[in-house]
């Protein structure tokens, strides 16, 4: 046995085998795009080694894509019936990578929460809990779950920026947003490359609606994440917000041609970015021309297998865009199908507490029955967080329901749901003109 640099406690037949997991794990840090590359090679070199057979599974599940998994999860149960004499820290892996096969990811969360707090140094473990932290919408564990590991890490850790990192994203999910934006820039400092801090500054200037200021904080540090990583599309899709809240209508719809428009190769995140942005636009009233057929037609394969309400909406969202109100109404008919089933899958849930509702308000939206649109999002709208996302991937719900009531006449609830929004967020000026919108002035 042996700890190998990120404070994981690994058995392996080879130094090889260790070497590339030390590189996988960096990898999936730094949102290198060779991450997947590498954990395969981690268990070419030693097929038997847990850590690298549990990290195959967290980037399956986390993908949030299910083409991935079944491959993976029929070679990992060939490997449970392999293995044996695993440490704590491993057999914890494995229970935690078994627990998201099964769907259920507050279990996997919980069991990485207890390794951590054992073996703080974990990095893996920490990334992974992290990152279902961020599925599930936990925002006070995104903060906490870094916040209580980062006492045994210090500057001489190499990754100890990209802790900083993640744990300046937790506190921006928080509401801490200067804090969260000096703990993202005091991490650039020590690593340019740790994109995530990129990201979560980027999230504290949507929040406070300094969009010139994040527009020239992205532009400063363009070199450090527009090349070579999985969040390059995803922190174009921030820059857009900027756009769209300055005005810049038509830059951002440039963008989204230039940048985010998906193809049939784009990963299912890229494609939520891409719903995202046009559904945004679709509410401002801007005519997109074609480029709703074009998304649109690049959903159904993803959406054969029930897995992620979150990108169930996005779905919808491209659907209803485009006018295809049948493959909307079609996915959510399977949607309830699926929410009747029994298990123990964290997705059912959700989507039957949220996703579906909020599938079916879009789609109302979209033909024009705005008062049943407010029926279905109004109740829901202070717990869409349980389907994961971040504050600004969720606000577009949000503001589905701002104009939903106040096209259907909703006087009251509208003015509420601004009136909630301007006092969070009085700078932003999408709140300040719904605001004169409500009140004439």
């Amino acid at each position: 046995m042996r700890q190998d640099q990120h404070g994981i406690s690994v058995h392996a037949a080879t130094a090889a085998a260790v070497e590339e997991l030390d590189g996988a794990v960096d990898s999936l840090l730094h949102f290198r795009l060779d991450v997947g590359e590498r954990s395969e090679r981690a268990v070419t070199e030693d097929p038997l080694q847990p850590t690298a057979n549990a990290m195959r599974v967290y980037l399956a599940v986390l993908s949030t894509d299910p083409q991935y998994v079944p491959p993976i999860a029929a070679k990992f149960a060939e490997f449970r019936q392999r293995v044996s004499d695993l440490t704590d820290g491993e057999r914890r892996h494995v229970e935690a990578a078994a627990k998201l096969l099964d769907g259920d990811l507050h279990a996997a969360g919980a069991l990485l929460a207890d390794l951590v707090a054992e073996q703080p140094r974990d990095a893996l473990a920490l990334a992974v809990g992290h990152q279902i932290d961020f599925l599930t919408g936990n925002a006070t564990s995104l903060r906490d779950r870094i916040g209580g590991a980062l006492p045994a890490w210090n500057t001489a850790d190499p990754h100890y920026a990209n802790l900083l990192g993640m744990y300046a994203f937790g506190l921006e999910e928080c509401g801490h947003w200067e804090l969260a934006e000096q703990t993202g820039l005091r991490s650039m400092e020590l690593d340019a490359a740790d994109v995530w801090s990129i990201h979560a500054v980027g999230h504290t200037h949507e929040m406070r609606a300094t969009y010139d200021d994040g527009i020239a904080m992205l532009d400063r540090r363009r070199a450090n994440w527009d090349q070579g990583n999985l969040l390059r599309v995803h922190i174009w899709w921030h820059y857009c917000l900027f756009l769209l809240e300055a005005g810049r209508y038509r830059e951002a719809l440039d963008l989204y041609d230039e940048r985010l428009a998906p193809t049939d190769e784009s990963t299912i995140t890229e494609a939520v970015n891409a719903a995202s942005l046009m559904w945004r636009l679709h509410l401002l009233g801007e005519n997109v021309g074609d480029r709703w057929a074009k998304l649109a037609a690049t959903w159904p394969p993803r959406m054969t297998i029930p897995f992620n309400a979150f990108n169930d909406m996005h779905a919808v969202m491209s659907y209803v865009g485009a006018g295809e109100d049948n493959l909307a109404a079609d996915l959510v008919a399977d949607r309830r199908r699926y929410v009747a089933e029994a298990g123990p899958a964290t997705n059912i849930a959700t989507t039957a507490r949220v996703g579906l509702p909020i599938c079916e308000g879009l789609l109302a939206f979209g033909r024009g029955r705005y008062e049943e649109a407010v029926d279905l999002l109004w109740p829901i709208r202070r717990h869409v967080h349980e389907f994961g996302g971040s504050h600004a991937q969720r606000d577009v719900m949000q503001r589905t329901l701002v104009e939903a009531a106040i096209r259907a006449g909703r006087t009251a609830q509208a003015r509420t749901l601004v009136g909630e929004r301007i006092s969070v967020r009085p700078d932003s000026p999408y709140n300040q003109l719904k605001m004169r919108q409500l009140t004439g002035s």
